[in-house]
């Protein structure tokens, strides 16, 4: 129901932007935020927006370098990535809740995830 895409390689330093589109229902009235999991780690919260775009939040790790954004009609998150590190390596994972700021258990429904490496 969350489809992610636009991951990819990347060497350092560079830029992706990743999507998270609805399919099959509607998401804009729900937050959403994006999470990513590199290998044997857990799932860690990267940023967040609120239904109407109005609010947003980071990870201290990438302030300053992801954007997180919606289209007017809410349907689909962005994720703006510039200045790339190696430890971005993940997979990224869009999430929908029903409120900003939810914790981790409160978000129902989850994307497939897309890939994201960074060479050094």
């Amino acid at each position: 129901q969350l489809v992610e895409s636009g991951g990819g390689l990347v060497q350092a330093g560079g830029s992706l932007r990743l999507s998270c589109a609805a399919s099959g229902r509607t998401f804009t009235t729900y937050a959403v935020s994006w999470f990513r999991q590199a290998p044997g780690n857990g799932r860690e919260f990267v940023a967040g927006i609120s239904w109407n775009g109005g609010d947003s939040n980071y990870a201290e790790s990438v302030k300053g370098r992801f954007t997180i954004s919606r289209t007017d009609a809410g349907d689909t998150v962005y994720l703006q990535m510039n200045s790339l590190e190696p430890d971005d390596t993940a997979v990224y994972y869009c999430a929908a809740a029903p409120f900003f700021n939810s914790g981790y258990h409160e978000y129902e429904y989850w994307g497939q995830g897309t890939q994201v490496t960074v060479s050094s």
